[in-house]
């Protein structure tokens, strides 16, 4: 008997986040007519440099099911909160150096205001909401758990 597995779709990609799959996200939603506004957030590895050395890489972990869970909430009150017409991210898990993507927030909607804030609101709740765990690796090879700076209004 031939049974096929279907891959659940996961927010996670291993390593960094390749600058062609973000070229392909937009390319995918060329032929959607009822979006007028499309709103993208790239977050990348600083090569900060603390108590002397820079960082050389950030070292990603999750708890990936309730990370799932978190962004599921989060998808389902965002779409009820503004007009959105899809939603997507993508967060590195493992290694990934100083000047590699790690985070790709793709938001689109109807109108460009509900897409701006709708962007930037997810942006801040995987930061504060999602158990995903960053570990900077300097250039000496000690390291540091990060810790995520949310800005409140």
């Amino acid at each position: 008997m031939n049974e096929t597995k279907t891959k659940k779709k996961t927010i996670f990609v291993q390593g960094p986040i390749l600058p062609e799959k973000i070229s392909s996200m937009i390319a995918m939603h060329t032929n959607k007519h009822d979006i007028g506004a499309h709103n993208i957030f790239l977050g990348q590895v600083r090569a900060d440099k603390k108590s002397g050395q820079r960082v050389n890489f950030i070292e990603y972990t999750a708890y990936e099911a309730m990370a799932e869970k978190a962004y599921a909430e989060i998808t389902e009150t965002l779409f009820g909160k503004y007009q959105l017409t899809c939603m997507h991210v993508m967060h590195s898990l493992g290694q990934v150096p100083a000047g590699a993507l790690s985070l790709v927030v793709f938001v689109s909607s109807v109108h460009r205001n509900d897409c701006i804030k709708a962007c930037n609101e997810l942006v801040e709740r995987i930061k504060k909401d999602l158990p995903v765990w960053g570990k900077e690796v300097f250039d000496d090879d000690s390291s540091q758990w990060k810790s995520n700076t949310i800005i409140r209004k």
